[in-house]
């Protein structure tokens, strides 16, 4: 299936989708998040696919929300249509795990949209920020939520009042991002990470994302709770198995996915 604002190909068992406005540095406007949940439907449903890489191009992930869809707005239409709403969260809804690959600018909804994701991968050039402010109003896509998650409270806060960018470097360092690779060849490299991710058992690969995203919403006891019912159902798996043999037997194991 064709696009207009996205594009989608597979590499093996992993599928990349494309932003794909480049004249707009791929600002994220009510089409392409259209598009965006329409491909991420498509690919969750692809038996073949076992791990989503999002990427845009190397000059912007996503330079933000589409202003020129913003600026006119009431607080009465925005209200009634429950703006930057419907289909945003789609990418943080994702069952299988999603990798946003970040080079160039990753502003606003863009830094929002990536921080939906699993985790970040940056190449050496990528800014990051929540310049809402600059403009009249705040972060409304989860930028002062996630965010604050992710790197804390004073460099979130830092981050949404004064508008600033921070550079890949800087994000690794804050936690925002789980590692910074070069420009070139970014997004080969990013691929392969994900073609590790994919060559393991799907079903654990499930529960330890569900379990760190649980993370984020659970005190530590109930948390530690939930992580040990997960690695006991992970005893019920045919892969544990096969995984634990190969260890001991000192072979790469053939995981089947059950």
């Amino acid at each position: 299936m064709s696009y207009e604002n996205v594009l989608v190909e597979k590499h093996g068992e992993v599928g990349v989708i494309t932003l794909n406005r480049p004249k707009a540095l791929n600002a994220l406007c009510a089409s392409l998040i259209q598009d965006l949940g329409a491909a991420l439907e498509a690919l969750e449903a692809d038996d073949e696919v076992g791990v989503l890489v999002l990427i845009g191009s190397d000059k912007a992930f996503a330079a933000g929300a589409d202003i020129k869809e913003m600026k006119d707005k009431t607080f009465v239409e925005a209200y009634r249509e429950n703006f930057i709403t419907d289909g945003w969260e789609r990418v943080s809804q994702c069952n299988k795990p999603i990798i946003a690959a970040v080079s160039g600018y990753a502003l606003g909804g863009g830094c929002e949209m990536a921080m939906m994701c699993d985790f970040i991968l940056a190449a050496d050039n990528a800014k990051f920020g929540q310049p809402e402010v600059t403009i009249g109003t705040i972060p409304g896509a989860g930028g002062t939520q996630r965010l604050t998650r992710l790197v804390g409270k004073s460099k979130a806060m830092d981050m949404c009042l004064t508008g600033r960018m921070m550079d890949a470097e800087e994000a690794e360092r804050a936690g925002l991002v789980s590692r910074v690779l070069p420009l070139e060849g970014f997004k080969d490299e990013v691929i392969q990470v994900a073609q590790s991710i994919a060559a393991l058992s799907r079903p654990v690969i499930r529960l330890a994302k569900d379990a760190v995203d649980s993370a984020l919403e659970t005190t530590l006891t109930e948390g530690v709770r939930l992580e040990r019912k997960m690695f006991h159902a992970s005893f019920a798996f045919e892969d544990k198995f096969e995984g634990m043999n190969a260890f001991a037997e000192k072979r790469k194991p053939a995981f089947k996915n059950r």
